[in-house]
């Protein structure tokens, strides 16, 4: 929308208070979300109401989840625009007819782009939708079945990327491990890898968001190339066996267990995020028991917590939701309460290691001065790396500079810079 959005002529302005038009793009997948997204529409049209002839728009899942419902509550909001029509934005604005699309719009070679992340990292989108039938998930009611763009659409995208200076390319995508399944073409994600680290200029390239069962032996030789970090995030959801079953996923704590040695022998340096839901239905004393036994035993590198949205249209809406959110609040402060111990252990490895590190000046904690993040750190979700005072150096900053660690914490890294 960014691009499109420049391309026209506007002016892109980061303070709500002076823009003439506020676009509220928002997420639907779970209830904290939308009530975040309701927060954020309050305060836009709050803004509008200072200002009358201020225009206020409304974009994304939330708007094509339950646009309806949204236009009876803010009848004040002037455009709602879902996910099929992105690329329609400025039209939408300027009051144009255009034609609605069929399905979530899926960027292509054409999409005009303007970078909101810092000059040296960005995501790339590759695919959009989700044909797997977890029962909790609400991502394929909202965005449809799974739809991989091309690989030269990728590859150009990421071309554009290098030539502008980027050196670290995000893959994301619902689920970036199906990429080309459903073109039922099998190792399509592993050619798409092939041909992105001959892209001269990228450095580092970073898959987020795969689903266990689709790791497969190409997909860790591959991996092992210089330029692809040593990274997966794999959300496993739970360890129990019946939980994982009402949950419709395939994959239990024992074989989520020998998946992640299978990573870590293959991949020595494999830093594995993962993302976890407590309070499911049916998740009782012993079922959260085994789970804080797999999340020890496992040793995660990065961990995430879900307290467990019962969704709308969604198969685990007929189980209940029998957990109190009390209750689910505090198993989720249990288990990362507990990952923080882990995760302080795991950090320790990099004591007095030279480690590549992305300058990164976009981070919450750059107010402490110079951030970036290791391979093993993922964007505006993992730890960072804190570059101490005294280690500046005479020559500008490189995108990527060697940092020696001097102090470890739960999630963050300090060191000096090594020239």
């Amino acid at each position: 929308m960014l691009g499109y959005l420049s391309r026209a002529g506007y002016e892109i302005s980061p303070q709500p208070e002076e823009a003439d038009v506020i676009i509220v793009n928002t997420c639907g997948f779970i209830q904290p979300a939308r009530d975040e997204a309701g927060e954020g529409i309050e305060n836009a049209l709050a803004l509008k109401k200072r200002r009358p002839g201020r225009r206020i728009a409304v974009t994304g899942c939330f708007v094509e989840r339950f646009r309806s419902e949204l236009e009876r509550k803010y009848p004040d909001v002037d455009v709602w625009l879902g996910v099929r029509d992105f690329n329609h934005i400025v039209e939408a604005l300027e009051r144009k007819p255009f034609k609605l699309g069929p399905r979530t719009y899926l960027l292509g070679p054409e999409t005009p782009r303007l970078l909101s992340t810092p000059s040296t990292w960005a995501y790339l989108k590759i695919s959009e939708g989700c044909s797997h039938e977890c029962a909790f998930c609400a991502i394929p009611l909202i965005k449809g079945a799974y739809r991989s763009r091309s690989i030269p659409s990728i590859v150009a995208e990421a071309q554009a990327l290098a030539e502008s200076g980027i050196k670290e390319i995000n893959l994301i995508s619902q689920d970036t491990t199906y990429f080309g399944r459903d073109r039922r073409r099998e190792g399509e994600l592993i050619r798409l890898l092939r041909r992105l680290v001959r892209i001269q200029g990228i450095s580092w390239i970073r898959l987020l968001y795969g689903y266990p069962e689709e790791v497969t032996p190409g997909l860790l030789e591959i991996m092992k190339e210089e330029k692809i970090c040593s990274y997966l995030d794999l959300p496993f959801q739970h360890s129990d066996r019946g939980l994982l079953r009402s949950m419709r996923r395939s994959m239990n704590g024992p074989q989520a267990l020998r998946l992640v040695e299978t990573i870590r022998k293959a991949l020595p340096d494999a830093a594995i995020r993962t993302s976890l839901i407590v309070g499911f239905p049916g998740e009782g004393r012993d079922e959260f028991r085994a789970l804080k036994r797999f999340v020890r035993e496992a040793a995660f590198d990065h961990l995430g917590v879900f307290t467990y949205s019962p969704e709308e249209g969604t198969c685990a809406l007929k189980l209940g939701d029998p957990v109190p959110e009390s209750e689910k609040a505090r198993r989720r402060d249990e288990i990362m309460a507990l990952q923080a111990e882990l995760a302080a252990s795991v950090q320790q490895k990099y004591l007095h290691r030279q480690l590549d590190v992305l300058i990164d000046p976009s981070s919450p904690a750059e107010r402490e001065g110079i951030v970036g993040r290791a391979r093993f750190q993922a964007p505006e979700v993992d730890g960072v790396v804190l570059i101490e005072e005294g280690s500046t150096v005479e020559a500008p900053l490189r995108p990527i500079e060697k940092v020696e660690i001097t102090s470890t914490g739960v999630y963050d890294l300090r060191g000096i810079i090594v020239r």
